[in-house]
């Protein structure tokens, strides 16, 4: 089972449950499960490190490292010309159109789609939504699977025990 994260599943996490200094056992896991299961891709990787925190800090530390996959390859870049296609001829405004073609989103499918992985993500599916192009409904569209950090974490049976 291969899962590649969104941005904002890294952004929530280092700002809210997961923060750096209230639960390194968290990013102690994710390195532990970067071996092939779990991974992003190098433009979530570039959204990241844009910042001036410890998020792009981490980034940062692993520019080298499997974790952040590339997108040059011609299967996903087949992949995202039929996703640009959907979303350019969909319901969206094309102010949403421009957003989603401009972040790491529509990449993050493609690969997803070329390689057989599931998009963890935060964002929820609203098929009626036109001012916001949403990677579930993306997904829909194009068969790939779609889940939270939550249910993902249930799936590898990720556990953070306290200890003092």
């Amino acid at each position: 089972m291969k899962f590649l994260l969104d941005t904002n599943v890294f952004i929530e996490a280092k700002n809210r449950y997961y923060a750096f200094d209230m639960c390194p056992g968290f990013w102690d896991w994710m390195d532990a499960v970067c071996n092939g299961d779990v991974a992003s891709i190098v433009s979530v990787r570039d959204e990241m490190t844009g910042g001036k925190d410890e998020l792009a800090d981490w980034a940062k530390d692993r520019k080298d490292a499997a974790w952040f996959l590339a997108v040059d390859d011609v299967d996903t870049q087949g992949n995202f010309a039929e996703i640009v296609q959907h979303v350019a001829t969909a319901h969206y405004t094309e102010p949403a159109v421009a957003k989603f073609l401009d972040s790491a989103d529509s990449l993050l499918i493609a690969k997803a789609r070329s390689i057989g992985a599931t998009v963890v993500t935060h964002e929820l599916p609203n098929p009626e939504s036109k001012k916001r192009v949403l990677i579930p409904d993306v997904c829909l569209v194009f068969d790939v699977p779609f889940v939270n950090t939550f249910e993902a974490r249930r799936q590898f049976s990720a556990k953070f025990v306290w200890s003092a």
